[in-house]
């Protein structure tokens, strides 16, 4: 058998976003900051979405001072109506949506014994109601032209039970984020819409050094770095070439994986 013919346009001009428009959720700061950057630096046309409309503004003028196209949009993606706003400004500003990032999310520390409903409900109405809205909202603009990328921000705590903080409520969300990711990823493979998330480990972000700053975080910091391979934290740059690849012509053939980024942690 001959040997498959190589597409004429090069590897690395598949991974160029130029013409796509993304939007990103949590973008104000940390991961979904460097997310935002990433794909505007990659050639996309970017909103960068944050309930905290200053800090949407603040990153989104960093990105246009890269000569960016970009633009900050308030949204709290636990109302629908917002999120959907925010899905219908981008198509009104670019003509259309070529990349979902979800990204907004939260954390908690709360032994499972105590966990309450109020906890319950604040952590999985973001981390888990609020992606799944915000899929279906950009899955419905991008139906309509056969083409787009969903990608959900999980966590290595989908897959593992983390130590020594317990946190079984967010582990709960983000395993949630992984399986809804492949399931939407085989319902929508025929509209064109490929969906897959990633998996970060331990990553420094402002809030990170702020919670290693006080007496748990120290505690804690021993043992995150023993069962990392690695014996380190990502950056958040060290997350920035699995969300250009994701958005990039160049998964095209990838839908419903999880990519886990976390120094080893997982290995073992």
């Amino acid at each position: 058998m001959a040997d498959v013919v190589l597409e004429s346009k090069g590897i690395l001009e598949r991974f160029k976003l130029d013409g796509r428009t993304a939007l990103v959720t949590g973008a104000g700061q940390g991961i979904g900051r460097a997310f935002a950057h990433a794909l505007g630096e990659a050639g996309a046309a970017v909103a960068v979405v944050d309930i905290d409309e200053a800090l949407a503004i603040e990153v989104a003028g960093e990105l246009r001072n890269k000569g960016v196209d970009a633009i900050g949009i308030a949204a709290d993606v636990t109302q629908i109506d917002q999120i959907q706003r925010m899905v219908d400004t981008v198509v009104q500003k670019w003509g259309m949506l070529t990349i979902g990032v979800n990204n907004a999310g939260i954390g908690n520390w709360t032994a499972a014994l105590d966990v309450d409903e109020n906890n319950w409900d604040r952590i999985n109405d973001l981390n888990l109601r609020g992606a799944f809205f915000c899929a279906q909202a950009e899955g419905r603009a991008m139906a309509g032209v056969g083409y787009g990328k969903i990608i959900n921000t999980a966590s290595m705590s989908a897959s593992i039970a983390n130590t020594p903080q317990e946190q079984v409520v967010y582990n709960t969300t983000k395993a949630g984020i992984v399986h809804m990711t492949r399931t939407l990823a085989g319902e929508w493979a025929s509209k064109g819409i490929r969906v897959n998330s990633i998996s970060p480990g331990y990553t420094r972000t402002k809030l990170v050094d702020d919670l290693l700053a006080t007496p748990i975080g120290q505690k804690v910091l021993p043992t995150w770095m023993s069962l990392t391979p690695q014996g380190k934290m990502a950056e958040v740059t060290d997350l920035q070439g699995a969300i250009v690849y994701l958005a990039s012509e160049a998964s095209d053939f990838m839908t419903g994986h999880d990519m886990i980024i976390d120094g080893g942690y997982c290995v073992w």
